[in-house]
C-alpha cells in the first residue's frame, strides 16, 4: 500500500497523499500505521499524512452511508447488504446514530454494517456526518501516534529486523481486528 524508502521521499506531495486516500479504502487502520512509520521515517510530513488519512476515512465512512442509502432505494443493491431486521429500526438508527456511528468507529468490524444501516434506515446524515468526522480525527490520531511511537522504537532499534518487526506490527493490527470482528459475529 505504502512504499516505505527512498522510492516514496521522491515523490510529489500530491501523489503521496493519493495513495494515503487509496490506502484507507482498502485497509484504513493498516494505511493509519504505515503512514505513521512513514512519517517516523521521515518519508512524508504529519501533516499530509493526518490531513489524507482523515480526508479518506471520512470520505469512506460517508460512502458507506451512502451505499446504504442506495440499497434502500434499489433493491438490486439491498441484496449485497448485511442488515438488522426492520422492526421499528428506522425509528432506533433516528434517535440512536450519534451513539451508533460514535462507538462503531471503536469497534472492528462494525462500521460497515452499521454506516451502511444508517444510510439504509435514512438516519440523520448531517449528525452522521459529524459524529464520522469527529470519531475519526479521535480514532485515526490515536492510532496514528500509536504506531509513530512503536514504528519509531523499531526503526530506531532493530536494526535488520528492524522491517519484520514492522511487518509484524501491521500484521497484528490487521489479525486482532479481524479476530474481534469475527468474536462479535459468532456472538450474535
Amino acid at each position: 500500500m505504502i512504499a516505505i524508502g527512498p522510492a516514496m521521499a521522491s515523490q510529489p506531495a500530491w501523489l503521496k497523499a493519493a495513495t494515503i486516500i487509496v490506502g484507507t479504502f482498502i485497509l484504513e487502520d493498516v494505511a493509519t500505521v504505515l503512514s505513521a512509520i512513514a512519517a517516523r521515517a521521515g518519508e512524508v510530513s504529519v501533516p499530509l499524512a493526518l490531513g489524507a488519512l482523515y480526508f479518506g476515512v471520512a470520505v469512506g465512512d460517508l460512502g458507506l452511508y451512502g451505499l446504504g442509502a442506495a440499497g434502500a432505494r434499489w433493491p438490486y443493491l439491498r441484496r449485497f447488504l448485511t442488515l438488522p431486521k426492520r422492526e421499528r429500526t428506522q425509528d432506533w438508527f433516528s434517535t440512536n446514530v450519534i451513539r451508533i456511528v460514535a462507538i462503531s468507529r471503536f469497534v472492528p468490524g462494525a462500521r460497515l454494517p452499521l454506516y451502511t444501516a444508517c444510510g439504509f434506515f435514512h438516519a440523520p446524515f448531517l449528525r452522521f456526518a459529524l459524529t464520522a468526522v469527529l470519531a475519526t480525527l479521535v480514532w485515526t490520531t490515536c492510532l496514528f501516534l500509536l504506531a509513530m511511537r512503536v514504528g519509531g522504537w523499531l526503526l530506531a532499534h532493530q536494526g535488520g529486523w528492524r522491517w519484520a518487526g514492522l511487518a509484524g506490527f501491521v500484521l497484528c493490527i490487521v489479525v486482532v481486528g479481524h479476530l474481534i470482528a469475527r468474536l462479535q459475529t459468532v456472538s450474535k
